[in-house]
This record gives C-alpha cells, structure tokens and sequence, in this order.
C-alpha cells in the first residue's frame, strides 16, 4: 500500500504542475491583454503587506505580555 502512495505522489508531484500551467496560460493572458493583471498583484501586495503589519503588531503585542507577565512573578 505504500508503494502505490508513494508512487501516486510522484505522478501527482510531476503531473499535476503541468496541468495547472495549461490552464493558467489562458487566464493570464486574458487578464495580462485586459490590463487587469495590474489590480491583481495590486490586490495581492496590500493583502500581504496588511499580513505582515499586523503580525508585527501581534508580536508586539505578545512581548509586551510576556514582559508583563514576568514582572508580576
């Protein structure tokens, strides 16, 4: 039973990649022609930007617990 995992991952690890690339050919010329490729990686910067910044404001945020905490011991 391994065997066959194993051997269906491979497949899938080779296969699946190429699949993918035939169908996203398509898409990103149709956006790259409309020029809505742009608002895209526009989109997807402020949503990774607005990721990092709040997690740097958690991190912050748990120091600051965590200093807190130990001064109460």
């Amino acid at each position: 039973m391994k065997k066959h995992n194993i051997i269906l991952a491979i497949l899938g690890g080779i296969l699946l990649p190429q699949l993918l690339m035939a169908q996203d050919a398509v898409k990103t010329d149709y956006m790259n022609n409309m020029g809505k490729i742009y608002v895209v990686v526009g989109v997807l910067t402020i949503i990774f930007v607005g990721i990092i910044f709040f997690l740097i404001y958690l991190e912050r945020k748990v120091a600051r617990l965590e200093n807190q905490d130990f001064e109460d011991l």
